[in-house]
């Protein structure tokens, strides 16, 4: 199939990215995982100035996550996937993550999945995912979660070729939208925030199904010297792009973080051509 419904296909890729997906097939074959401090000292102190002033309830997740999406918007090959061994533009960006309902170890986990527009900023991404985890805490549940609860259920052969026939499906890009919408998997990023349990950054690998390319864990922030950090590790798909691009890319995500009042900006703003110079 060259179509697809939440991508287009990309049909002029260079000699070497055109025969990367028949030598690394797999999404976890072609695995790179970065380890990287950002400087949030400045964002902590916007946050604390906003929060209290204007009685907002921005987190640091929020502008994170607020960060990534506008670097990706600004550097578009980090929305790309290889899915039938063709490379696609994803036409959309989206985020996912897992929210505890009660910080229990026996809580259950629901998996949130947002859809993230160019006119977004700072303020509308917070309020989203304030709202989106507090309805999904008060319901105990989601779509996606209720399917995975009816598919769990079945006979272990029949999950078997149930999932045998998703992979069909995907090779060919016809999945069904009722088994992709929500799903974290077929988002663009999906993060893990375990700085919000008190733990570090560790590897995450990523997933052969599904299109995911990006998978991002967030640790416990540190102070030293006057200035506080937050450790993050993240591993990417490197068949999308090459290091030079991977590596501009997160000046960008640094500068955003550093520079907290361009987060205000919408997700579309903003000339980050010296940035990455």
């Amino acid at each position: 199939m060259n179509k697809r419904k939440d991508a287009d296909w990309i049909r002029e890729v260079d000699p070497f990215h055109s025969i990367v997906p028949y030598v690394m097939p797999k999404r976890t074959e072609a695995e790179v995982s970065m380890n990287e401090e950002f400087d949030i000292t400045a964002l902590l102190a916007y946050m604390k100035k906003r929060n209290e002033e204007e009685g907002t309830h921005i987190k640091l997740f929020h502008a994170i996550c607020t960060a990534i999406a506008k670097t990706i918007y600004h550097r578009p090959k980090l929305n790309i996937f290889i899915a039938g061994r063709r490379f696609w533009q994803r036409k959309d960006i989206t985020l996912s993550f897992v929210a505890k309902q009660q910080f229990k170890d026996d809580a259950e986990e629901t998996l949130m999945f947002m859809k993230v527009k160019p006119d977004m900023t700072l303020d509308s991404i917070s309020k989203m995912i304030l709202g989106d985890v507090e309805k999904v805490r008060k319901e105990s549940t989601n779509d996606l979660d209720k399917l995975m609860g009816f598919v769990g259920k079945l006979p272990r052969p029949i999950l078997v070729f149930f999932f045998w026939i998703l992979k069909r499906l995907e090779y060919h890009g016809i999945m069904p939208d009722a088994l992709t919408a929500g799903d974290p998997n077929y988002s663009t990023v999906l993060l893990s925030n375990l700085g919000s349990i008190k733990a570090g950054a560790p590897y995450h690998h990523l997933s052969n199904y599904g299109t995911c390319s990006i998978m991002i864990t967030i640790g416990t922030m540190k102070e030293e010297d006057g200035r506080t950090t937050v450790p993050m590790t993240i591993t990417l798909d490197e068949r999308i792009a090459d290091g030079f691009y991977f590596a501009k890319s997160l000046r960008i995500a640094k500068y955003l973080l550093e520079n907290p009042e361009e987060l205000e900006k919408t997700i579309a703003e903003g000339n980050f051509d010296e940035i990455v110079q």
